[in-house]
């Protein structure tokens, strides 16, 4: 009766309580679930929890009847800094929001007072020896940032109120799992998924073309369009909106050389998500903000009867997402169109965005059994770098620039038969610099984006 209490707790918390999920792998975790974030998120080819199925949905029959639920405490450290020197005529017409002095230097972090606390939970049960369902709860992405005293340029100065944004998401995923023979197993999950999205700050970006400039002082003929997007009273300032979407998950995991050998295969679907009305005018495609398409291979070896190495390639496509993959539409300064032509304002299908580019990242992990109560974890991860030197002018607002995570985490089995086990994260501090970054309407000069993150998380779990 506790532990069916303890399940109806955790996953009314995983749904209910406020939590960002902070990007790490661009806008993605780590990983899924306590155990394989001990590990560097490796856990395609792994299958030690209910959690497991969020990795691999073909993982949950090999786990049994069991529960697992538990919350990591997340402490991400992001600035940013904008410097250079204005050299663009746009830059000093009268009107301009986006006006700056001649050389500039604004500099500032992006982190709020309190850290951020991610829920995790999941129950599997077996239908028969071969087939089990599930559901496992765990936080997707996000990014949050909060610039106290404002980053971005405004006539000369930093804008008067906070600048911000702040992005959750969390995937809820029913499972089927079946076991084909001794060897192998096929998972499918429904991801439904649910996300947050406010912004404030951003009142620079919202003219609405009403009192256009003419020259001089601009180029002969010039007038300065203060308008850059399609809605301008959906961009900023709205409070909180929220969205669900839908997609697929399918794995398989096979086992050779007597059971020592463990291969996975796993393909997430791009989930699409309900559009974000109230900020239509801010993200491309009219404020549809989907979840990315990714995939990857695991492989888990035991090396010895108390050694376990596990390595695990993923790939997230972030490009085939307007919202996430546009680049900054900047002339000549950078590639695409111009961010004051009205097929390229801010919330079109062609609209500027934070120009992430597609991601693999690695991951190596290890176990050890110490004794018959204690197993060690330790792991290792790099990624390929998301944000290009010539798109970090929006990427203020979303500096995902980790590429290097390191890790360590244990589980400990209790008398009674259930378990606890911890982690710790540490992601490397990581800086890009802009190169051409800023539009010269916008002030010229470059914009350099700068972020490291830790964790700690811990999750209790048993089998029934």
């Amino acid at each position: 009766m506790i532990k069916n209490r303890l399940l109806a707790a955790a996953v009314t918390a995983a749904i209910l309580i406020p939590t960002t999920a902070m990007a790490t792998n661009g806008m993605f975790m780590m990983g899924n679930g306590t155990k394989a974030n001990g590990r560097a998120g490796v856990g395609i080819a792994m299958h030690d929890s209910a959690i497991s199925g969020a990795d691999n949905p073909a993982a949950m029959v090999r786990v049994g009847n069991r529960i697992d639920f538990g919350f990591q405490v997340f402490d991400p450290e992001r600035s940013a800094e904008i410097t250079g020197s204005s050299g663009n005529p746009l830059s000093a017409l009268p009107g301009n929001p986006f006006s700056l002095p001649t050389s500039y230097n604004f500099e500032q972090d992006a982190n709020t007072d309190d850290p951020f606390y991610i829920p995790e939970g999941g129950f599997n049960y077996m239908l028969s020896n071969d087939m089990s369902v599930g559901l496992t709860i765990v936080g997707t992405g996000g990014m949050n940032t909060n610039y106290d005293e404002g980053i971005i340029p405004f006539n000369g100065a930093a804008f008067p109120t906070d600048v911000g944004i702040n992005l959750e998401q969390v995937r809820i995923l029913p499972t089927l799992s079946y076991r084909i023979n001794e060897q192998h197993s096929v998972g499918v999950s429904l991801q439904i998924a649910y996300q947050q999205f406010k912004a404030w700050g951003l009142d620079g970006f919202t003219g609405t073309n009403s009192t256009p400039v003419p020259s001089p002082p601009g180029p002969p003929g010039q007038v300065f369009d203060p308008q850059v997007s399609q809605a301008p009273n959906q961009l900023s300032g709205k409070g909180r909106e929220d969205s669900w979407g839908f997609g697929l998950s399918l794995g398989w995991q096979g086992s050779f050389m007597d059971d020592r050998l463990t291969v996975g295969v796993v393909y997430n679907s791009e989930i699409d998500m309900d559009e974000l009305d109230d900020y239509k005018g801010l993200f491309a495609d009219g404020g549809s903000l989907d979840i990315p398409e990714n995939y990857g291979i695991g492989v888990a070896f035991k090396a010895t009867d108390k050694l376990l190495l596990g390595f695990d390639v993923q790939q997230i496509n972030y490009s085939d997402v307007k919202a996430i993959g546009n680049p900054l539409q900047a002339g000549p300064n950078n590639s695409g169109g111009n961010m004051f032509n009205p097929t390229s304002y801010l919330g079109t299908k062609n609209g500027s965005a934070f120009g992430w580019d597609d991601m693999t990242v690695y991951k190596f992990g290890s176990e050890y059994k110490w004794n018959e109560q204690l197993t060690l974890r330790a792991g290792y991860s790099h990624s390929d770098q998301p944000v290009d030197k010539d798109q970090t002018f929006f990427n203020i607002l979303a500096p995902a620039v980790i590429e290097d995570h390191a890790t360590i985490g244990m589980t400990y089995i209790l008398p009674q038969g259930s378990e606890i086990s911890m982690f710790y994260m540490h992601a490397f501090e990581n800086e890009v610099k802009g190169n051409n970054s800023i539009p010269g309407a916008f002030g010229g000069g470059e914009a350099n984006i700068k972020m490291s993150q830790d964790a700690w998380g811990i999750a209790y779990g048993w089998n029934f």
